[in-house]
């Protein structure tokens, strides 16, 4: 009975310990960026405090830095309007090409959509070069349009391979049917298929807003007034100055940043991870 008892709740206690390092792990960088923010500087120099506890009062001076000497609430509006439009823009390319891709052209179009994603795996620091041209000839140095045009240079192809796998997933009877009972193709795509792809699409959008809000090279390429950086470019630029790191406001940017993603991502896990793995599921 004792063994018996200690075979139930071991595999318990192992799934709470290793939840636990994983909770730990995970949430000791915003931990860090919380404590941080709100750190007198002469806390935070001094060697011999505990740098995971507040040694002094806390204070609000790096948060009155980062509003009051950086515009930074002009590059979170940026990125913000940046990523709303190319994940429109991605959206509205990707979800049609892969849906043709996948039901349209027969074995040439898988062949075609890993074509597709070998583009996404080219590095940024060989485009540049010609997308700066493109950009150039098109008059939109020094403008968040320039990132508009090249962003859905990577995450189209990405977002095109992803559906691919989530459409493969959705038996063709279901939109015969619907094309038996009346419906044109394009109608069964609309009111069946893309229903049922919320999972997939939604993983799109996150993962283009994601990759918007990281990017580096082509913000730093295109763009160089202060007014019109993103966020991922303008933090680093305006908030190191020399060799004087402000690492309260960069705590604080870093955080104020990255807790909207971190939102969207824990609500909306559940269909993420299925959007990723029904493919290689069912595929």
């Amino acid at each position: 009975m004792r063994r018996s008892g200690i075979s139930t709740w071991w595999p318990t206690l192992l799934k709470v310990v290793i939840l636990a390092i994983f909770t730990v792990l995970l949430a000791f960088p915003f931990y860090w960026m919380l404590i941080t923010t709100f750190k007198q500087n002469s806390d935070l120099y001094d060697l011999g405090n505990n740098p995971f506890i507040f040694n002094a009062k806390p204070t609000l001076d790096h948060l009155r830095f980062l509003f009051g000497h950086t515009m930074y609430l002009r590059w979170l509006g940026n990125t913000a309007l940046v990523g709303v439009i190319v994940v429109a823009i991605t959206l509205l390319l990707s979800i049609p090409a892969a849906y043709a891709l996948t039901r349209l052209t027969g074995r040439w179009g898988q062949r075609l959509g890993i074509g597709i994603f070998l583009s996404y795996l080219i590095p940024p620091t060989l485009l540049f070069i010609p997308l700066s041209k493109v950009v150039a000839d098109l008059g939109l140095q020094d403008t968040i349009w320039s990132l508009v045009l090249v962003y859905p240079s990577f995450t189209v192809p990405f977002s095109i391979w992803l559906l691919m796998g989530f459409f493969k997933s959705i038996p063709r009877d279901l939109e015969d049917a619907a094309m038996v009972d009346g419906l044109t193709r394009f109608g069964a795509f609309l009111r069946l298929v893309v229903p049922i792809s919320v999972s997939g699409i939604l993983t799109v959008v996150i993962f283009t807003f994601t990759l918007v809000t990281q990017e580096f090279v082509y913000a730093l390429t295109f763009i160089s007034t202060e007014a019109h950086q993103m966020v991922g470019v303008g933090i680093p630029i305006f908030l190191i100055r020399g060799d004087v790191y402000y690492w309260g406001s960069l705590m604080a940017a870093c955080l104020i940043a990255s807790l909207p993603i971190a939102f969207l991502y824990n609500l909306f896990l559940d269909r993420f991870i299925a959007g990723f793995t029904v493919g290689a599921v069912k595929g």
